[in-house]
């Protein structure tokens, strides 16, 4: 394929490698480093220890071979990294490389992964309610991921079935999210112009629209109520952030109320803003200019944002363009800055520390 290779790994596993294999294919190359179980990990070992020192001392040695063959004239244009090492992806994005999984167990495992973490995990529980992800941090380092790729250890005739149920999802967030709030109500023609956006943009949704004070249903107002419902979930309520906190979750059309517009941010939610009043349309003029994302729908001249105006924003927040590329990245951004300084010893954790202390002393 006319492409240089160099597999980094620990002293013990290149050990292995070497007595499997008596020659070294062109182009590949092997170097190695010790993680302080040169002789392999042993059942009798603290696996905690293990995994600290392997991340310690590979993060160093991955940051060397990176800087050695950018000097060499020869600068890493990517790292594929076993699944069991996150930290691997993480270095790779300090250096601005593309950083991609090596799924080595079938895809058909990996097809079971992500229909549980997108969609379908209520119905494995009714099956099975002691049910236990081994090794969960493996996936949680994919949901940091913007475009994500994977390679699989497999090939198409043999998993066919398994590699096209994934295969035609966008591996990221899919799920658009609707809310405008606890108290303002949409006009019909509102709602039915967001309806035919979310029809159009061809995207599963959950929509919460609350029941009118006369106990009418907003949505059996709608002309294309039967062509919704095939494509999602139309609720009275929900928990906003359970919702935002799940990971089949790609979009949030909102009216950008500041506590809406606080969890987008604290959870990495690319936003559509659709604002009403007070102090909404700053805080969409905050998401779309400031924070960077999300995208302002328009309005049209009789104030009503059109269906192919919605499509267009999700479209624009979710797609894999460079805007979208970038509203995904900021997205992620926000949420470790939010993680940051709520932590012992982050900014928000010590301003309220403070706070309180003042209290108590009186002001």
């Amino acid at each position: 394929m006319g492409v240089k290779v160099t597999i980094l790994s620990s002293v013990s596993a290149q050990n292995r490698m070497a007595k499997a294999s008596s020659s070294t294919p062109d182009g590949l190359t092997f170097v190695s480093f010790s993680d302080g179980y040169d002789d392999g990990l042993k059942l009798s070992d603290n696996i905690e220890h293990f995994r600290s020192e392997n991340k310690l001392r590979g993060s160093k040695a991955l940051s060397e071979l990176i800087k050695a063959r950018s000097d060499e004239g020869c600068p890493v244009t990517g790292v594929v990294y076993a699944m069991l090492l996150p930290w691997a992806a993480e270095l790779a994005r300090e250096f601005n490389l593309p950083p991609a999984p090596l799924w080595i167990q079938p895809a058909t495992i990996f097809t079971l992964y992500f229909h549980y973490f997108n969609g379908s995990g209520d119905l494995v529980k009714k099956i099975c309610n002691d049910l236990r992800v081994p090794l969960n941090y493996r996936l949680d380092a994919l949901d940091a991921e913007v475009n994500l790729k994977i390679l699989v250890n497999t090939f198409d005739a043999l998993e066919s079935k398994a590699l096209k149920a994934t295969g035609k999802h966008n591996l990221t967030a899919i799920v658009v999210y609707i809310s405008f709030g606890s108290f303002f109500n949409l006009q019909l023609q509102e709602i039915e112009e967001i309806a035919r956006g979310l029809l159009e943009s061809n995207r599963p949704f959950l929509w919460v629209l609350r029941v009118l004070p006369d106990g009418e249903k907003q949505e059996d107002k709608l002309s294309c109520k039967e062509k919704l419902e095939k494509q999602g979930l139309i609720v009275p309520w929900c928990s906003q952030v359970e919702v935002l906190s799940h990971p089949s979750v790609g979009c949030f059309v909102t009216h950008c109320g500041w506590n809406s517009t606080l969890e987008s941010l604290v959870l990495g939610i690319p936003v559509v803003c659709l604002p009403q009043f007070t102090d909404q349309p700053t805080n969409a003029k905050l998401l779309e200019d400031e924070f960077e994302t999300g995208a302002r729908a328009t309005k049209n001249d009789e104030g009503i944002v059109e269906g192919d105006e919605i499509k267009r924003c999700i479209e624009l927040v979710v797609g894999d363009g460079k805007i979208g590329e970038e509203i995904k990245k900021n997205s992620k951004k926000w949420k470790y800055l939010a993680k940051e300084a709520v932590k012992e010893g982050g900014s928000s954790h010590k301003n309220l520390r403070t706070f309180v202390d003042e209290i108590d002393d009186g002001f």
